[in-house]
């Protein structure tokens, strides 16, 4: 009989401990860390569902819902499952929609209820009526004959429908079981209303969970979650990295301990950190990060230390992961969007009105246009497209689109903020073209200070259009550099991770590392501090064989104790700057 790995003993003891809660009908929640096959751990389940329950289910017309994150997920899932009949495997919004379709007219009342809705159903003469509710592109309109939701609705009007028994029943009766993916991703109202209404509930669905709170990295996510119904189910396995990486996860996370295919396999772990620097720093959000220059310096030279020790940046086997905008926004070619914007999550999370439009509708409508999908080009503008009635209507578009290609390769962003706001084709959303109002309404010279908001939007206008193409290159995973979003679940022979203060409001890597160190995290910091530290463990967790880590914030005495700590002293070391 073969040798069976301790990752695989693991994993056995792990999946059968999720098949006890399957033949006995509990709810579970297999918490599975990085590199630990959670997605394996789904399909056996599934697998397992399917050979026993197929001919039952197909009987009475049931099937096992599988709510997924994302579409890739999705394929994924429903490609290892062979697209079995008796599998829904949907994202959560497809999902959710799938149950409340049927409920037309409670679902005319709860939109009429809702005050995202109101000026709307005012402008649409007061009333839904009879209109039909549907949900396509996510975007938010009141038609003729119909009422168009958007994505923000679909979850709270699931949890609302939830609320009565009847919807519950049905739910249970479509699917009696329910295996949930990256539940810690999943939205805390989605997730409340699952535990209030459904765990623990006679006559329930049987729930699965399956993720690692560790890896959340979406604010809405409701990241862990504890219920007396629901078994725990650790899968303390690794079948990604070698011993050394993971000997470092397992000091950062003794919790969840993790056991490796080859105890013997060797890697190597190298942190490198920016303290010896004695030139001035950055201040205000960049409190203690290295000047531009100084950070290109350290990264070069951190660079070409790694070569020496084997490394190879070209040969697709190293990935380097910037946890800094500034120094990523000038690899990348959009440094000018981290010096308009406060907050980096403006431009990297598009939380800006301007970059969610630019880079969710007009480059794939422009693209679309270049390839001569109009259909495509018309979904992706959604809203904002008047109708095309003529042979001219036509024209105009053909005209219009042509110029907005030139812009995009030649203007700045006002440029092509005032093509669109002229020609219509396509129009500006509300929240783009009333944040340009309030911007060409205010009078410097009244003495009245500008706000920020349209400070930003008016040092905004004059950067290079093709910074918002870059950074759409970038956000779209077609680029050398990443962050946590592109990442997240993907794996490399090699990482370089460049770790800095970055303009980032929502993250603070001394701050976390300093509080790591304490045996209760203050409740004022609680939340700082766990989404700092997901997002380094989620990154550190990525490579096979090697791992390194540039530091260009300044690291308290505190925080350089806990990189010692987690990946030992002889594995720490400071840049050389000269001078």
């Amino acid at each position: 009989m073969p040798d069976v790995s301790p990752a695989e003993l693991a994993s056995q003891e792990a999946l059968d401990a999720m098949q006890l809660c399957l033949d006995t009908g509990r709810s579970f929640r297999l918490e599975a860390g990085a590199g630990a096959g959670k997605t394996y751990s789904l399909v056996r389940a599934l697998h397992y569902l399917i050979e026993r329950d197929r001919r039952m289910l197909e009987r009475r017309r049931q099937s096992i819902a599988c709510i997924t994150f994302t579409n890739v997920a999705r394929d994924e899932i429903i490609a290892r499952t062979d697209r079995s009949p008796v599998v829904f495997c949907e994202t959560n919004h497809a999902f959710c929609w799938s149950l409340i379709r049927p409920f037309q007219k409670q679902l005319r009342n709860l939109v009429g209820d809702m005050e995202a809705w109101t000026e709307r159903i005012d402008e649409a003469g007061g009333d839904i009526g009879d209109r039909a509710v549907e949900y396509t592109l996510g975007h938010r309109a009141i038609k003729a004959d119909s009422v168009l939701l958007g994505h923000d609705d679909i979850l709270p009007l699931t949890v609302a429908l939830m609320e009565h028994t009847k919807f519950r029943r049905i739910m249970a009766a479509r699917h009696p079981i329910i295996l949930i993916d990256e539940y810690q991703d999943t939205n805390s109202q989605w997730m409340d209303g699952i535990c209030r209404l459904l765990l623990g509930h006679e006559g329930a669905p049987l729930l699965g969970f399956f993720g690692d709170h560790w890896q959340r990295i979406y604010d809405d996510g409701c990241g862990l979650f504890e219920h007396p119904a629901v078994i725990v189910i650790p899968k303390e396995a690794n079948f990604r990295s070698v011993a050394t990486v993971v000997d470092c996860l397992n000091r950062m996370r003794p919790e969840l301990p993790q056991d490796v295919v080859d105890p013997a396999s060797l890697g190597t772990v190298d942190v490198f950190h920016s303290n010896d620097w004695t030139g001035e720093r950055r201040d205000r959000n960049w409190k203690g990060d290295l000047p531009e220059n100084a950070s290109q310096i350290a990264f070069e030279w951190v660079r070409s230390r790694l070569e020496e020790a084997g490394w190879d940046f070209d040969d697709g086997s190293t990935k380097v992961l910037m946890l800094t905008h500034k120094l990523l926004g000038a690899e990348q070619g959009y440094a000018s969007l981290g010096d308009v914007f406060r907050d980096n999550e403006d431009f990297a999370k598009k939380k800006h009105p301007h970059i969610g439009f630019f880079v969710d509708r007009i480059e794939p409508a422009c693209d679309a246009f270049v390839e001569n999908r109009f259909g495509a080009m018309f979904e992706a503008l959604g809203a904002t497209v008047p109708l095309v009635h003529r042979a001219s209507d036509k024209r105009a578009w053909h005209e219009a689109m042509n110029r907005l290609i030139q812009l995009r390769e030649g203007g700045t962003v006002g440029d092509v903020v005032d093509h669109l706001a002229s020609t219509q084709r396509p129009g500006l959303p509300d929240s783009v073209a009333r944040r340009e109002r309030e911007l060409g309404e205010f009078d410097e010279t009244s003495g009245e200070e500008m706000p920020r908001r349209l400070t930003e939007l008016r040092n905004l206008r004059s950067v290079e259009y093709a910074e918002i193409k870059a950074l759409r290159a970038y956000l779209d995973g077609h680029s050398p550099f990443e962050t946590k979003h592109g990442v997240k679940g993907a794996e490399f022979d090699n990482v370089l991770i460049v770790v800095g203060r970055g303009g980032w409001t929502k993250y603070n890597f001394d701050k976390m590392l300093t509080l790591a160190r304490l045996d209760t995290i203050p409740a004022k910091e609680q939340s700082l501090y766990e989404r700092t530290r997901n997002l380094f463990y989620v990154v550190c967790s990525r490579p096979r064989k090697r791992l390194a880590l540039l530091f260009t914030q300044e690291l308290s005495p505190e925080a350089m104790s806990t990189l010692k700590a987690w990946f030992l002293p002889d594995n720490v070391h400071a840049v050389t700057f000269s001078r």
